[in-house]
């Protein structure tokens, strides 16, 4: 059986796992700092009119679609960075979430590869340093 390449099969998820060493290892003092799970394949019990138990509980738990990758909070402000591999984009309801952080006060945006992450995340003043 052949061995899966993990980092062809979920080039978003190594990039994440990449940002967030960077961050672990850069972060500016006092940022606090958090992933959300959304996309769970969370399987499970089917209810009798074919809803998904698990998925009606989260939304009725404030679960909402569309929320980016990576959350900071710094200094009184607030920040979210969508992370996507090179030649991806964000969903509908990735954008309308960035776009709705954005009307409120925030900062928030999408970006592809981890140059382009690691480059906002210091002009946001979120990392020490500069990523060579």
């Amino acid at each position: 059986m052949p061995k899966i390449n993990r980092c062809r099969q979920y080039p978003e998820t190594e990039l994440q796992r990449t940002v967030v060493k960077h961050l672990e290892a850069r972060a500016v003092p006092g940022l606090v700092w958090w992933h959300t799970p959304q996309g769970n394949k969370l399987g499970g019990k089917i209810s009798a009119k074919g809803i998904a138990i698990q998925g009606a509980i989260n939304k009725s738990l404030g679960v909402k679609r569309g929320v980016s990758d990576l959350v900071f909070l710094h200094d009184g402000r607030f920040y979210c960075l969508e992370l996507k591999a090179e030649g991806r984009t964000p969903t509908e309801d990735q954008l309308r979430f960035i776009d709705d952080v954005n009307a409120a006060g925030g900062f928030a945006c999408w970006c592809a590869g981890l140059d382009a992450a690691l480059r906002i995340l210091e002009q946001w003043g979120l990392l020490r340093g500069r990523a060579s």
